[in-house]
């Protein structure tokens, strides 16, 4: 049988993506509304009810919007806007995060597709709080460095277009100042933490990729917590995982240093631990593409296994 999928919001970064993840499968149908008919609320009303899965590729009050439209019982949505990531009887759809998650995603019918941030977040730190090396109390702080394009539409127009009124020659700058991020809630939950990290983001001048990096002290951490047990607890939380990979401790004691573009274009999410007993200190960092793992290659996957077809499917 044939999926029918509709991407409300295809023309928006996400959406385009995911339509050209989609494009070439033949085990789906995807449907769209005609130029003509993009602001007929009616005809949008028709391809929400009429799909098999609903992909929403819009703004936090639209895709609200789009849920209370869609009235067919069958049609199952996954959202990747911040909206529904932490809401109740919503799937998060992050089928690596922990044992059953995909079973919950496949047998849900609203699954809330995470955000690129939080995704390298909760991979490095849900194990080591289910493991107990890392305290569910414990104070940590998030920083790194993403693509232009992890702000939308807005933010790409900044970095692109030189007749935009707000325009930036910036090669690098930190946001998020007001310590107030949409993003948290969604990390503290999932990770499993009681308190948000500090969260300090920064985005550079290049459109896609991003680096996830978390550094903490071992004496924060359970008594004679070392750099290989951590790297243990994260190498058995993903061993059978095809998209994330846990690199080395060899490999990673010889990398000088990170590029944010080096998983660019596809849903891989790669993992280093970097650190010294004798310091005492870790680097976890997470390298992803924010467009990739981190929105539309994430939403395929969870499509996929929605609809019980080969995880991998239309993904590299």
């Amino acid at each position: 049988m044939t999926v029918k999928v509709f991407i409300d919001g295809e023309a928006g970064t996400t959406g385009l993506i995911i339509r050209d993840y989609l494009a070439a499968r033949r085990d789906l149908e995807l449907v769209s509304i005609p130029e003509r008919d993009r602001k007929d609320p009616e005809a949008r009303r028709d391809r929400l009810n009429s799909a098999d899965v609903v992909i929403l590729c819009l703004p936090d009050a639209a895709a609200v919007e789009a849920v209370g439209m869609v009235e067919n019982p069958r049609v199952r949505i996954i959202d990747a806007s911040t909206a529904h990531r932490t809401a109740t009887g919503w799937a998060y759809g992050f089928p690596e995060m922990a044992p059953g998650q995909r079973q919950l995603i496949r047998e849900a019918k609203r699954v809330a597709n995470p955000g690129c941030w939080p995704t390298g977040v909760i991979a490095l730190l849900r194990p080591l709080i289910a493991s107990g090396l890392l305290p569910q109390n414990a104070y940590v702080s998030v920083h790194g460095v993403s693509g232009y394009t992890g702000g939308g539409r807005s933010m790409i127009t900044e970095f692109e277009d030189a007749s935009a009124p707000d325009y930036t020659r910036a090669v690098f700058r930190t946001y998020a100042t007001g310590l107030k991020h949409k993003h948290l809630p969604e990390m503290r939950v999932h990770t499993g933490l009681a308190h948000a990290p500090v969260f300090a983001p920064a985005v550079g001048r290049y459109d896609r990729g991003m680096i996830v990096e978390i550094p903490l002290h071992l004496a924060m951490m359970a008594s004679g917590t070392t750099v290989a047990a951590i790297h243990a607890a994260l190498s058995a939380a993903y061993r059978d995982e095809p998209f994330i990979e846990v690199v080395s401790l060899e490999a990673c004691a010889a990398t000088p240093t990170l590029d944010p573009e080096a998983v660019k274009g596809s849903n891989t999410l790669r993992l280093h631990v970097f650190g010294s007993d004798d310091i005492g200190q870790v680097r976890l960092a997470a390298v992803l593409d924010n467009l990739g793992k981190g929105a539309a290659g994430a939403a395929v996957q969870n499509l996929n296994i929605l609809m019980g077809i080969e995880e991998a499917a239309g993904l590299r």
